[in-house]
């Protein structure tokens, strides 16, 4: 899909000769950091080559109109800038009508309305946060046509509300911040409760990101997220008997081998385990990262993995399966899953003269334990959400 032919399909859609301006906004991995988000800990995401295009142009009236490339049977959805408010029957479209309800809201001037046509190439169902990557488009989309000063910390916050009070999704805001403040080449390790982030160089040279999607629907880690952060309450409730502590990203792994006695239950002290170790885990990366270090940050990879398998047990039998038989090929450096487990995707750094032959291997060693194929996506860590011009894409 190159600028070109977005344009030409804006033309062709809503029906004008008029020359739209491009954005983009990327999906996401999370390198390193599973689970500890919620656990006042530090993730290590990503923002990558796969994302969300958006076309518009601002219309003179108070009309918005969206269309999906992606959902073309749905056709335009309209609404006017009085009539805002979540839809069901809007379906996709919440997301950008939610965007520009909270940026109006925030007292972001916006007085007439605008035609707007997405493309999403990011795999669907695969975790890589599509959602929030159609919100932050949408928001440097506004930002540009209806020229706002909007703070690119604001926006990312702006999305999260989007999330939480509009479509109703109790989520952190680790998606949008690596989507908002992405920088090309470069990880960012984050602290989800104050903010505080670093970038960290990934200097990929002779090795791809490879995306792995088992292709498993995530069906229970809805009911298991919920059931891991009751968990790990309690075994924060458990320590703060006799330490002075507000969540367990503050413990170092020794201060928790000193004080786990304290969590009375043992599946509850091997949640903690892996929220603590998981969180000094990101802090080595970033680390290994600034020094080049690239096995060692694999090594980080699959330690991580371990501990959502052996410790939080999040991973399930497709996540191992292409996990182990990634650990197995030749030119890996390290995998693990990502993102909330029991489905969904798994990464893996490989040497890229064994990119064709790690897909091959992979996908036979999981078709015939599973029954059907895995997915494979070479990710490249690009820049976040901005304009693009034309040529690009």
């Amino acid at each position: 899909m190159t600028d070109l032919n977005l344009m030409k399909e804006f033309q062709s859609v809503f029906q004008t000769d008029h020359e739209p301006n491009t954005f983009f906004a990327p999906g996401r991995i999370n390198l390193i950091g599973e689970h500890t988000d919620y656990n006042g800990g530090h993730v290590f995401p990503a923002s990558i080559s796969f994302g969300t295009y958006a076309v518009g142009r601002k219309r003179s009236d108070q009309k918005f109109r969206f269309y999906s490339m992606n959902f073309q049977d749905i056709g335009i959805i309209e609404c006017d800038l009085s009539g805002l408010s979540y839809n069901e029957a809007h379906d996709w479209a919440n997301y950008p009508k939610g965007m520009v309800t909270y940026l109006r809201e925030s007292g972001h001037d916006i007085e007439s309305g605008a035609d707007i046509l997405f493309y999403g190439n990011i795999p669907n169902g695969a975790g890589l946060s599509s959602s929030a990557s159609i919100e932050m488009v949408t928001g440097v989309l506004m930002e540009t046509l209806f020229d706002l000063k909007v703070d690119r910390i604001e926006m990312i916050q702006l999305g999260q509300q989007v999330e939480n009070q509009y479509i109703g999704v109790n989520s952190g805001i680790m998606d949008q911040f690596a989507i908002g403040m992405g920088k090309k080449d470069h990880a960012i390790l984050l602290n989800c409760d104050s903010l505080e982030h670093a970038f960290a160089p990934i200097v990929l040279e002779n090795h791809v990101i490879m995306i792995i999607n088992t292709n498993k629907q995530r069906t229970l880690a809805g009911s298991k997220y919920n059931e891991r952060r009751a968990q790990c309450e309690q075994a924060l409730a458990d320590l703060q008997t006799a330490i002075s502590i507000k969540s367990l990203g503050e413990l170092s792994k020794k201060q928790f081998e000193q004080h786990k006695y304290l969590i009375k239950d043992e599946i509850n002290r091997k949640r903690a385990r892996h929220a603590v170790f998981e969180n000094a885990r990101t802090l080595e990366a970033l680390e290994k990262l600034r020094q080049d270090e690239l096995v060692g940050f694999g090594k980080l990879m699959n330690e991580s993995h371990r501990s959502l398998q052996k410790d939080y047990e999040v991973t399930g039998v497709e996540l191992d399966t292409v996990v182990q038989a990634a650990w197995d090929q030749d030119g890996v450096l390290g995998a693990r899953m990502t993102g909330a487990g029991f489905g969904g995707c798994a990464i893996a750094i490989v040497e890229r003269n064994q990119v064709e032959i790690f897909k091959k291997n992979v996908n036979w060693i999981y078709r015939e334990a599973v029954g059907y194929d895995a997915t494979f996506y070479t990710a490249m860590i690009g820049d976040g959400a901005k304009e693009i011009s034309e040529g690009v894409l």
